[in-house]
């Protein structure tokens, strides 16, 4: 009997040290942060921030991967495949987490299943903008001109189905108002044409149509975020101009493959937030016209469903279907 104690002891101990081996602390091996967008735009460079403050915390490089292409969608579903053991993160937004999912049933992953949320980074509002030559200075004006001249008023975006595009959709819906669509391909496109007057109504983001409003080429009339940016605190939103509960916006987060380990999540959440609330780091994901929000995983994942419901009623209510 004791000797089958002494080998009872002695299995105990042996899986005990093989255990204690093989656990290492994690981070034990590069993390990488998957962005489906191009080097050198504003999701990149919000990455490499995150990434930059990681890499700080955990003493070994943590990657930035660009995998472009489909809005964002590529990068999603690779992300959503990767093993869940923090290893892999993904820099979501609201392209491919609420507006492919609304359009294309087909969509090769499950926004709400197969990831956990780790903090929301940042909130990127629009701006909404006319041509000078249009006889408006705010929502109330340009609404009351559209119901005046149904459908005669075009907006413009980046291309169907983009944040700006169903941006622009929503406001349709909820003022009740008929304005025409026109897509291009990329902001540059759209904002030639609303400086030249071909099209009379633009949003987009506050850093890149904020100095043609300076410069007089354009006149901005809201934000479309619930709060006034702080980026133009001066520009009031559209729905304290008339469109009551109206809000929609850019935003970038960081979520890992679901049933990642909780105590990485929480350890990631935790580094991260405290990277990106540094006075430095609000002021450098200001540049870029965002603020910084940095909440909890709960938090975020309420954030997520509901964007994710917003955007399926507005394609929902418009009928609007994936580019063809």
């Amino acid at each position: 009997m004791q000797s089958n104690l002494i080998r009872a002891l002695a299995l105990i101990a042996g899986t005990l040290a093989v255990t204690s081996a093989t656990a290492q602390p994690y981070p034990s091996k590069q993390v990488r942060i998957v962005v489906g967008f191009v080097p050198g735009g504003g999701s990149d460079f919000i990455a490499r921030l995150v990434s930059a403050k990681l890499t700080e915390v955990f003493g070994r490089p943590v990657i930035v991967e660009n995998r472009p292409g489909a809005g964002g969608a590529i990068a999603t579903e690779l992300a959503a495949r990767a093993s869940a053991d923090g290893y892999t993160l993904l820099l979501g937004s609201a392209g491919p987490f609420g507006i492919i999912p609304a359009l294309s049933p087909k969509t090769p992953y499950d926004a709400l299943k197969d990831f956990d949320p780790i903090t929301l980074v940042v909130i990127m509002p629009f701006v909404t903008t006319v041509h000078p030559s249009l006889p408006v200075k705010n929502i109330k004006e340009l609404i009351a001109l559209a119901r005046a001249r149904p459908g005669q008023l075009n907006f413009g975006s980046p291309g169907h189905g983009t944040t700006n595009h169903l941006s622009g959709e929503m406001l349709k819906l909820m003022a009740k108002i008929d304005l025409t669509h026109v897509p291009y391909k990329g902001v540059a496109a759209a904002m030639a044409d609303v400086m030249a007057g071909q099209i009379q109504i633009l949003s987009g983001d506050l850093t890149t149509l904020i100095p043609q409003v300076k410069s007089g080429r354009l006149r901005a009339i809201a934000v479309t975020s619930a709060k006034r940016s702080t980026f133009a605190p001066e520009i009031p939103t559209i729905a304290e101009s008339g469109v009551p509960g109206y809000d929609t916006s850019g935003w970038f987060g960081v979520v890992a493959p679901a049933a990642t380990p909780r105590a990485v999540i929480e350890r990631l959440n935790s580094e991260i937030v405290r990277g990106i609330t540094t006075p430095e780091s609000r002021k450098r994901l200001g540049t870029l016209g965002g603020d910084v929000i940095a909440n909890t995983t709960a938090e975020f994942s309420t954030f997520i469903r509901a964007d994710h419901a917003k955007w399926a009623k507005v394609v929902a209510a418009t009928g609007l279907k994936e580019k063809p």
